[in-house]
């Protein structure tokens, strides 16, 4: 179960502390779009996330977005929030995680993998050494092949709980 245990778990991006992942000598977060950023195919990006985002790049941060969605929608996304990004990038395998630190000259123990799936986004990112952070998913609404793993996520999740991890109390979600 060690791949599937993120080294965080909270409600949002928006509750990531930042200077603490910064004092710890991260440097380039990679992240999840949907259902991590903004809601499954949502196409805009929310003021709250734009704000976010700003805040994480002036603290010195590089930011790159990884998903498994189509190439259309990840760039679209991508451009309006001014991000690199990767799509289709067929997570858990290792090679856009690797890339994206290629590309921005950055090594494991400065990279953090946000991400609201423990079989994509946290597997992916422990199987390369990075830090990992698992957000409660932001919508209901998704993709009728992730609402599949959703159900073999909760066991995992159950057995996850049973070994001492917290879940966020979803009461206090922005």
């Amino acid at each position: 179960m060690q791949h599937l245990t993120p080294k965080e778990y909270v409600h949002s991006v928006y509750h990531i502390d930042l200077d603490k992942l910064w004092e710890d000598g991260k440097r380039l977060l990679l992240s999840d779009l949907d259902n991590t950023l903004v809601g499954w195919n949502h196409p805009h990006v929310p003021e709250e996330l734009a704000v976010w985002l700003l805040q994480a790049k002036q603290r010195g941060f590089e930011i790159c977005l990884i998903s498994n969605n189509r190439g259309d929608r990840v760039q679209e996304f991508a451009e309006q929030s001014g991000l690199a990004a990767i799509a289709a990038a067929r997570k858990p395998r290792p090679d856009a995680f690797l890339r994206a630190m290629n590309q921005f000259g950055r090594r494991p123990e400065e990279t953090v993998m946000i991400g609201d799936q423990l079989f994509t986004d946290i597997r992916g990112g422990n199987a390369v050494g990075i830090h990992t952070v698992l957000v409660l998913p932001i919508d209901r609404r998704e993709w009728w092949g992730t609402r599949v793993v959703r159900r073999l996520e909760w066991f995992a999740m159950r057995s996850l709980v049973k070994r001492g991890l917290v879940i966020p109390d979803q009461s206090e979600r922005r």
